[in-house]
């Protein structure tokens, strides 16, 4: 099998890549990789040290179409992680996130489409609802995103989904919570405050602190993808939930309390434009096929600190100012 993942030097995807290639996924076992990143600020090769030299990697950007119809052909699965993702990133400047998460989406599906490739599956975001007061959407809720980074993260499921029914591509959808976990970029809110904490500095905090996001370690996002990648079926839409639900501010004191800071190290900044208040899933499609997160949330959380303490070498050289907002 030989299987094909974008965006592979991300957070996430290099996550996944790091998962098939040391036996994570038995269904996989043996599979050849490929991994496809263009190597913006969030890629680094460097998340993919544990697995050095076991797949093949090609620096490239999933908008360039003649690339991808040299690169697409032959691989008998493609999991796409390519996009932007920051929410405050797309408030300041849409084009990029236009680009790459509708546009990049349709050059790869059409790619897929021409190769041949026997299963795809699009990875997307609960932020394609918008937000919700209360209970949990499933996978028939209407999609209605507030921030430019969810309307590009919108547009390229409804790319990937037409072209399930269009051509026939054996696409799936999946949408998650919020992730976090190691390799994971100091700009999102978990390692922008880790660091800063870290290193003495206060953490901004958007609002009265209330928005309410759940959370999901990204091991067991990865490992939802998996069951949809094995068992999913085309043209449907699977939700990955976390195990944690929590506001912002009882996230940011969980982090104080890890590293052992005070409260007055929060730092109150006024809100982000069009901040969604409360974000949450129904999973139980998924876990119809037979997922279950394996992470508890306490225990990955603790995990997920003590490795930014223990690899500053990782971090530094990418940490952003603690004046920057943290994303999601």
């Amino acid at each position: 099998m030989k299987l094909l993942v974008t965006g592979g030097a991300g957070f996430i995807g290099s996550n996944y890549v790091r998962a098939v290639l040391t036996g994570g996924y038995p269904a996989f076992h043996g599979a050849s990789v490929t991994v496809l990143d263009k190597l913006t600020y969030a890629g680094n090769l460097a998340n993919l040290a544990p697995v050095e030299g076991r797949y093949d990697f090609v620096q490239g950007d999933v908008c360039d179409g003649a690339l991808l119809a040299d690169v697409v052909p032959g691989h008998d699965v493609v999991i796409h992680f390519a996009a932007e993702s920051h929410v405050d990133r797309s408030i300041e400047t849409a084009a990029d996130f236009v680009r790459t998460n509708v546009l990049g989406t349709q050059a790869l599906m059409d790619a897929c489409v021409a190769a041949g490739v026997r299963r795809v599956v699009h990875v997307s975001t609960d932020e394609v609802y918008g937000s919700i007061e209360t209970g949990s959407w499933d996978e028939s809720a209407p999609l209605a995103p507030r921030s430019p980074y969810a309307a590009s993260k919108a547009g390229g499921d409804l790319i990937a989904r037409s072209y399930a029914i269009t051509h026939g591509l054996p696409v799936s959808i999946t949408r998650c919570g919020n992730n976090y976990g190691p390799y994971q970029y100091p700009e999102k809110i978990i390692p922008l405050f880790v660091t800063t904490l870290i290193q003495g500095g206060t953490v901004p905090l958007y609002g009265d602190g209330g928005n309410v996001r759940d959370w999901i370690h990204v091991a067991d996002h990865c490992r939802g993808i998996q069951r949809v990648a094995e068992i999913g079926r085309p043209g449907e839409v699977y939700h990955i939930a976390g195990t944690a639900e929590l506001t912002n501010l009882e996230l940011t004191t969980r982090l104080l309390e890890a590293l052992d800071l005070p409260q007055d190290r929060i730092r109150w900044v006024a809100d982000r434009k069009g901040h969604d208040r409360r974000y949450s899933l129904d999973d139980g499609k998924l876990r119809n096929l037979g997922y279950a997160p394996e992470v508890s949330f306490e225990e990955g959380l603790a995990e997920t600190v003590q490795w930014y303490k223990d690899n500053p070498s990782w971090w530094k050289p990418s940490h952003r100012p603690s004046s920057h907002r943290a994303g999601r």
